[in-house]
């Protein structure tokens, strides 16, 4: 998909699994085309909501081979591919490609808290190894280090870096990134709440979780903001802003996922070392889906 545009509302994919634990490819088919036709933007198979950490290369393949295949071409599939090896993240990002991804998603390295210029030639380095464009993911609570303005500036003149998934919670530094990196390089948000703020600011959309359930409605706050109706964005945004609180109460994607199931979707459980939501959190996430009449 040439000339890939990083906007509107883009759904983090979960990955569905039967009951026993294995990947439901069916399922992952059914939800693309509930994506597709109720006009998603984007798909993200294989990031954080897809449970990355704990799907093997070999279901990798199959869920890139199965959600490039459902989407048919209609809208861009950005692969998650991001691990804090820049060797294995090289890896998937030329498996990706080669499979059909439009995009990656690389999300900053964890747990091994690189300096800036460390995040800056991993990046870089990962972007060089392949042809097709990344979006950088920044989200400090999970990985332990932030990326910082200056070192995004830099990444924006990697030829094919060409967006961020902005989830660092820091609104103040949204703002600096919007004003000081180029027009032409997107800027989304990786928190479904901070939506509608990060666009009225000049973000370009959301890469979303609460979508997988929501598709329409997250796509139509996107549009409303981006075109200037913000009358209307917010209507929607507060209309959301309850299972927007909710799909968060637990560490996601378990309450999107047991979301998805109450709603007759398919989710399946989660792997460890996740696990089921605490029995009062499922019970809130219940009441507001059912005053949302969300309830099968």
């Amino acid at each position: 998909m040439a000339n890939i545009r990083i906007e509107g509302a883009i759904t983090a994919m979960v990955t569905p699994f039967t009951p026993s634990g294995e990947l439901d490819l069916d399922g992952l088919k059914r939800n693309v085309r509930f994506q597709v036709e109720s006009g998603i933007s984007g798909l993200v198979p294989l990031g954080t909501t897809g449970e990355s950490p704990t799907i093997s290369d070999a279901e990798r393949e199959a869920v890139i081979k199965t959600v490039v295949a459902a989407a048919g071409g209609k809208v861009p599939v950005i692969v998650g591919t991001g691990t804090n090896s820049t060797e294995h993240s090289i890896e998937l990002s030329r498996q990706a490609e080669e499979l059909g991804a439009d995009a990656v998603l690389v999300v900053s390295p964890y747990y091994n808290k690189p300096t800036q210029e460390g995040l800056y030639r991993h990046f870089k380095a990962i972007a060089e190894s392949i042809g097709i464009p990344v979006v950088v993911y920044n989200i400090q609570g999970r990985t332990g280090v932030n990326i910082e303005t200056s070192t995004l500036a830099r990444l924006a003149q990697v030829p094919n870096i060409i967006a961020v998934k902005e989830a660092s919670g820091n609104l103040a530094q949204m703002m600096d990134v919007l004003e000081q990196l180029p027009k032409t390089f997107s800027v989304v948000s990786g928190d479904d709440n901070l939506t509608l703020p990060l666009m009225a600011l000049g973000g370009r959309g959301v890469i979303s979780v609460v979508s997988n359930l929501l598709p329409r409605q997250v796509s139509d706050l996107c549009a409303a903001a981006s075109r200037g109706d913000f009358s209307t964005a917010r209507k929607i945004h507060f209309e959301l802003l309850p299972i927007f609180k909710a799909a968060f109460i637990e560490t996601n994607p378990i309450p999107i996922k047991a979301a998805m199931g109450i709603a007759g979707l398919p989710s399946g459980p989660v792997r460890l070392p996740l696990c089921e939501m605490q029995p009062a959190n499922l019970e809130k996430l219940k009441a507001v889906l059912g005053k949302m009449r969300l309830v099968k």
